[in-house]
């Protein structure tokens, strides 16, 4: 027998990613200026990014498991992977930036030190990460809503009828 484990690991991810969005967007650093917030900010993204990893593959099997509205899982799948490569993305550059020193100490691959330079500059820049930032969560929020509606219908959230309206699902 299989069971449904995606209700139980995707609320972490939510949560992780809700408040490193928050902490990205919002001027903390200048209200808080003694607080180490890159490192904050860092553990926030890489729990919240392995934890949605996890969701997703616990999604895909519960795909399999519940009959649902075909459209508002296609959408829920969409808005789901594109949380996942924004988030990926913020990620990528983190990472990048706290691995920097142990990947140039890779003689072997030199040849990639310019391009994973410029990939690290680009997303480490505050206007690409505030905006990574902000489409993340607005994907999120759409991707919560849309699973809602498959747990508790499209009447749930007074606000699901609007966007499913705007998505042009009929559910």
């Amino acid at each position: 027998m299989t069971y449904n484990l995606h209700p139980i690991f995707v609320h972490f991810p939510i949560a992780l990613l809700t408040l490193y969005s928050v902490l990205a967007v919002l001027p903390f650093r200048k209200w808080f200026p003694n607080v180490n917030w890159r490192d904050i900010l860092f553990v926030l993204l890489a729990a919240g990014f392995f934890g949605a990893y996890l969701s997703t593959a616990t999604g895909e099997t519960a795909e399999h498991l519940v009959r649902v509205d075909s459209n508002v899982l296609h959408a829920h799948t969409f808005f789901a992977a594109m949380s996942m490569w924004t988030y990926g993305l913020l990620f990528l550059g983190e990472a990048l930036r706290v691995l920097d020193a142990k990947i140039k100490r890779l003689g072997f691959i030199s040849f990639l030190f310019p391009i994973l330079d410029k990939v690290k500059n680009i997303l480490q820049n505050k206007g690409v990460m505030f905006l990574l930032a902000a489409l993340g969560f607005v994907a999120m929020l759409l991707t919560g809503l849309l699973g809602g509606v498959m747990v508790h219908g499209a009447t749930a959230d007074p606000l699901a009828p609007i966007v499913l309206r705007l998505l042009g699902i009929n559910a």
